[in-house]
């Protein structure tokens, strides 16, 4: 990936934005289990990072998905995950269909104030009993004259406490699972939505919600694109989502192993340095390795998307190797840094607890695993 000179001059735009209007909040908005995220979207907004890669017409910048991947790198820089992650909702998940197959009243009502900072938006598809499994979602939605009546619930839904809309993946036809599913824009104020708020081990600065719809009204020309094609844009999602993922956690893998070198040099156990240790620099340049291959692979798949390529194989790879290599350096780094690794307040440990849910959001490792051997044709056929 050839970068230009307006990538870098993005890329410091971001840093500056992180630098001052975020890391100094970060520990209070991680005890508050919440961050402003309509005042902190509303700066982005006024800087143009909400919209990068979407049209000029919508309010975005018009630049291509390369773009949006130096954003979402550099975010990564975020003491913790859970604010990167609630910026990626908004710019990478909620919003490429609606940008993509939304009517103009559509992007109007909902996307370009998304673009602006203005509403915070995110996705619904998740359910108790359908998490990667999408096609296992049961909310549903029948038609009542000109309107859309919804019902059933979602589950772990990021943004969901917050949120001023939400793109909804709900059973509109009757049909198989694959082509019952359509991509609704519902208000999150529309009467009947209850929202609860969900507690978790880390990604403790993002809000999470369990959202609940009982006969919800909305109007049918909230639908996104075609009735029925619900789940083929979602799974167009689902490839920018991975590829943000891939993007974003590069920075805190590179970060883990940079913080763990400087305590290794100053702590002294048993006459010396830990870093003296051959076991200990051996393993972090052994990571080191794997972050740098799993960068270029990340790059090399952008790149592609970009060029118009179905990217679906590589970026459920890096996906996959990103989620296992967060786990990988994070345990073997908290483990050099000893006692001081398991407080709560090193920086270790806040990617350790965060880093844990790359290998489950957007889809489970074992989905990216089966994808990739759909694409392989390594698969064998199913026996009756």
């Amino acid at each position: 990936m050839q970068f230009t000179d307006e990538h870098r001059q993005l890329r410091d735009t971001v840093a500056r934005f992180v630098a001052e209007e975020i890391n100094p909040h970060v520990k209070a908005w991680e005890a508050a289990e919440q961050f402003p995220s309509h005042e902190v979207f509303g700066k982005m907004g006024d800087l143009g990072l909400l919209g990068v890669k979407y049209p000029e017409e919508d309010g975005g910048l018009g630049l291509d998905f390369s773009y949006a991947m130096v954003v979402a790198e550099e975010l990564g820089r975020i003491d913790c995950g859970g604010v990167p992650m609630a910026i990626g909702v908004q710019t990478d998940m909620c919003t490429p269909a609606l940008a993509r197959f939304g009517s103009a009243a559509l992007r109007e009502e909902f996307l370009r104030p998304a673009i602006r900072g203005e509403a915070v938006g995110c996705i619904g598809v998740s359910e108790p009993g359908a998490g990667s499994d999408v096609a296992a979602t049961r909310t549903h939605a029948r038609i009542d004259g000109d309107d859309y009546v919804i019902n059933g619930q979602k589950m772990w839904i990021t943004n969901g406490m917050m949120a001023d809309w939400c793109c909804l993946l709900v059973n509109t036809e009757d049909a198989a699972p694959h082509k019952a599913k359509s991509l609704i824009m519902v208000p999150m104020d529309a009467k009947g939505i209850t929202r609860q708020k969900i507690h978790k081990i880390g990604m403790n600065s993002s809000d999470t919600a369990q959202l609940f719809f009982d006969d919800v009204r909305v109007p049918r020309r909230n639908i996104v694109g075609k009735p029925g094609d619900g789940f083929r844009m979602q799974m167009m999602q689902f490839q920018e989502e991975r590829l943000w993922a891939a993007a974003n956690g590069l920075p805190s893998l590179d970060r883990m192993i940079d913080e763990t070198i400087a305590y290794c040099r100053e702590r002294s156990v048993f006459g010396r340095k830990l870093i003296e240790n051959q076991v200990i620099h051996f393993r972090l340049a052994e990571l080191r390795t794997e972050v740098e291959l799993l960068r270029s692979l990340t790059w090399r798949a952008i790149e592609d998307y970009v060029g118009g390529a179905d990217v679906t194989r590589l970026a459920s790879m890096a996906k996959l190797k990103g989620g296992r290599l967060s786990r990988e350096i994070s345990d073997a780094c908290l483990q050099y840094w000893g006692g001081m690794g398991y407080t709560k307040d090193n920086i270790v440990s806040q990617f350790y607890r965060d880093g844990r849910l790359w290998s489950i959001g957007g889809g489970a490792d074992e989905v990216m695993l089966n994808i990739i051997c759909k694409h392989d044709g390594t698969l064998a056929p199913r026996t009756q």
